[in-house]
C-alpha cells in the first residue's frame, strides 16, 4: 500500500513539474487588432454554415481553455463540425490600460470586433458565444446591439448578482461602505494578476484543494495527468485587471446588480435584457462553485427570445470546453439554428 501511495505521489511531482503543454495548436489568423486585442479566425475544415460563431471570453483568465490541445478544443472541435469560428482576444493589459472601463471593452472591443466579423465572413447575422465573465459582456452587448445576432449562448456567465452565498460577507461591507475597494484600486490602476489569482481562490479554495487530490488518486492514468497539465496550466494564467473596469463592475453590477434591475449603462443607454431577441442558450452547472447556476438561470424570464434553452451541465466551471458531451449538444444546438451552406 505504501509502495502504491509513493510511485502515485511520484507521478504527482512529475506531473506538476513537467513543462508547460502547448496550447492553441488549431490554424488561425489575425484578422483585426485594436491595443492589445487580437480577433482571430479559426477557418472551418470544410464550412457547412454561413453564420460565424464569434467568441467573447473572460478577463480573467487568458482563452486558451478553448484550444487546450488535441482532444480538448472546443474551437477545433467545432471548426470539425463545419463552423467558421472568431475569438476575441482582449490580451494582457498593462498600466496604460487603467482607464479601461466596461463601456471601452463593450463598444471599443466587443461591438467593433463583431462589425469587423460581419465584414469579414461576409454573414448577414452572427452567432455570439461568451463563457464566465464573457458571457456577462454578450449579454450587455446583445442588450444594445445594432448588429444582426442570429444565436446567444451564455456559458456559465454571471448575470444575476443577488445570489452570491461565498462572497455574501464582502458584499454586505461593500454596500454598507465598511470595505472601500476604490482606493486601491485608483492606486494600483491595474490590479496585478496575483492579486486577481488570490481573489478567485477566496471563491474555490476547496475546489482548488481538490485538482490535487483527483490527481494524486489517478497519476498512475498519463492522459488524464495530461488532460489535468493542461486545465491546470489555463487555471494559473491569471492576468491584470483594469482596475476603472473592475470598480465599476463591483459597484454597478456586484453591488446594485445593475442587469436585473435595468439600472446599468453602457455610454448612457440603458442596458435592458428584454431587449434581446436571438434565439438563447444559456449553460449552468449544479457543480460551479465559481458562477452558480442560480447566477445565470435567471436571464430566461429577462430576455424576449422566443426560443430560449437552459442546460444543465453535470461538470465544472471549465466543462464545456473539455467535455464531448457538453461539446455535442452545443454543436446540435447551433446546427438547427445557423444557415445551412447550400450545395447547388
Amino acid at each position: 500500500m505504501d509502495e502504491l501511495f509513493n510511485n502515485r505521489l511520484i507521478n504527482v511531482f512529475k506531473t506538476v513539474n513537467s513543462p508547460a503543454p502547448e496550447v492553441g495548436l488549431t490554424p488561425r489568423q489575425a484578422v483585426w487588432k485594436k491595443n492589445k486585442a487580437t480577433l482571430w479566425y479559426y477557418p472551418a475544415q470544410q464550412k457547412k454554415y454561413d453564420t460565424p460563431l464569434y467568441f467573447i471570453y473572460s478577463l480573467l483568465n487568458q482563452p486558451f481553455i478553448l484550444d487546450l490541445g488535441p482532444g480538448y478544443s472546443l474551437i477545433k472541435f467545432l471548426n470539425e463540425k463545419g463552423f467558421d469560428i472568431y475569438l476575441l482576444d482582449f490580451g494582457i493589459p498593462t498600466y496604460a490600460d487603467k482607464d479601461l472601463t466596461v463601456d471601452d471593452y463593450i463598444l471599443r472591443y466587443i461591438k467593433k470586433g463583431v462589425q469587423r466579423t460581419l465584414i469579414h465572413s461576409g454573414a448577414s447575422q452572427i452567432s455570439i458565444i461568451g463563457f464566465c465573465m464573457g458571457g456577462t459582456f454578450a449579454s450587455i452587448y446583445a442588450a444594445i446591439a445594432d448588429e444582426p445576432i442570429q444565436n446567444l449562448i451564455l456559458a456559465v456567465a454571471p448575470i444575476d448578482f443577488s445570489y452570491f452565498p461565498i462572497f455574501d460577507e464582502w458584499q454586505n461591507r461593500l454596500r454598507d461602505g465598511e470595505l472601500d475597494l476604490e482606493t486601491i484600486f485608483d492606486t494600483a490602476g491595474v490590479i496585478p494578476s496575483p492579486l486577481m489569482k488570490a481573489g478567485i481562490r477566496l471563491f474555490v479554495s476547496p475546489v482548488y484543494v481538490s485538482p490535487y487530490l483527483s490527481l494524486l488518486r489517478k497519476s498512475y492514468d498519463e492522459e488524464y495527468a495530461l488532460k489535468w497539465k493542461r486545465l491546470n496550466f489555463w487555471a494559473e494564467s491569471h492576468i491584470p485587471f483594469s482596475g476603472a473596469a473592475l470598480k465599476q463592475m463591483i459597484q454597478t453590477l456586484g453591488i446594485e446588480n445593475g442587469l436585473m434591475n435595468g439600472t446599468f449603462l453602457i455610454d448612457g443607454t440603458p442596458v435592458n435584457l428584454s431587449n434581446i431577441h436571438a434565439n438563447l442558450l444559456a449553460v449552468g452547472s449544479n457543480v460551479d462553485r465559481l458562477v452558480p447556476k442560480e447566477q445565470i438561470q435567471p436571464v430566461m424570464d429577462l430576455v424576449s427570445s422566443k426560443d430560449k434553452t437552459f442546460f444543465a451541465m453535470k461538470g465544472g466551471h471549465a466543462t464545456l470546453a473539455t467535455n464531448k458531451e457538453v461539446q455535442e449538444f452545443l454543436s446540435s444546438w447551433l446546427s438547427v439554428r445557423s444557415n445551412p451552406i447550400r450545395i447547388s
